[in-house]
């Protein structure tokens, strides 16, 4: 199939990006990496009346770090992320989910930003924003506003983003010595979306937890926090005990539908064998046995 009739601009500016949307009399769209939306144009799953092609915009570009925390701006393609010296040593767990993003053909076209604006349940990238607590820019006619990734994904392919917004960059924070990481995804084949995935940001010294974010993707209408199962290990070690008392406890996290790849139980089964894999490898590196994951 050939996507619908469209218009089309090329914004040079995020204001320019605004106003044009604001202008369009029917439903505009925006452009960045366009690995989901060229797909569901040609699919005919979208027929905006107009195509706001972000790409070039020069001011979403980029990784830097600032203080405590990296930006990461929008248009920031998945491979810069995979390939980034600062976000290797800043924030891993970045790095430690970005191998697992599609295929090296998409990473080199799509975008952070997209990902996150996209919000699909089973990428990678919106869950390690949640596990992080980065924080969003949102770039509107009103202004910019920061939102706390807790409070951005909404539900089924819907955020904070209201429409018009851009947004515009990712504030990670940078990890402390006393942090450490796990992601992992069970997927038919390697870049194939997942069934099931975890990403993990645990803190604590080699005794017990202090803090800890545990996010499921492909196991609900959004990137999934796992609250139940962190208060169970809060000021815990992770002992085989507190890892079954966690998996347990995910029971109350997440409710997986079935679907044509997984019934729910078989999800809900794999999501607590990644769980106690995963808690099993913090508890390595807490232990100083292995390095940070």
């Amino acid at each position: 199939m050939k996507a619908p009739d469209f218009s089309y601009v090329q914004a040079t500016s995020v204001k320019e990006a605004v106003a044009a949307f604001r202008a369009c009399e029917g439903d505009a769209r925006y452009l960045a990496g366009g690995q989901s939306l060229l797909a569901a144009l040609n699919l005919r799953l979208a027929a905006p009346h107009l195509l706001i092609d972000i790409g070039r915009i020069d001011e979403l570009r980029g990784i830097a770090r600032d203080g405590d925390e990296v930006i990461i701006g929008a248009l920031t393609r998945h491979a810069e992320i995979l390939s980034s010296d600062i976000i290797a040593r800043d924030v891993p767990l970045l790095s430690l989910a970005a191998p697992f993003v599609a295929h090296p053909a998409i990473r080199n076209k799509g975008t952070f930003g997209g990902s996150l604006a996209l919000a699909d349940p089973a990428s990678e990238f919106p869950a390690v924003a949640l596990a992080l607590g980065a924080r969003i820019k949102i770039t509107g006619a009103e202004g910019t506003r920061l939102v706390a990734a807790d409070d951005y994904f909404i539900d089924l392919y819907e955020t904070a983003l209201a429409p018009g917004e851009v947004l515009t960059a990712v504030y990670c924070p940078v990890a402390r010595p006393t942090q450490y990481f796990a992601f992992d995804e069970l997927a038919r084949r390697r870049g194939d979306y997942a069934l099931i995935g975890v990403a993990i940001n645990a803190d604590g010294g080699r005794s017990h937890i202090e803090a800890i974010r545990i996010v499921f993707f492909a196991a609900g209408p959004t990137p999934m926090r796992a609250r139940a199962a962190e208060a169970v290990l809060i000021g815990r070690g992770l002992t085989d005990d507190a890892i079954a008392a966690a998996q347990a406890a995910l029971s109350d996290d997440i409710a997986p539908d079935d679907d044509a790849h997984m019934t729910a139980a078989a999800r809900m089964h794999l999501a607590r064998v990644l769980l106690r894999r995963q808690l099993a490898q913090i508890r390595l590196s807490m232990s100083g046995k292995v390095g940070a994951s």
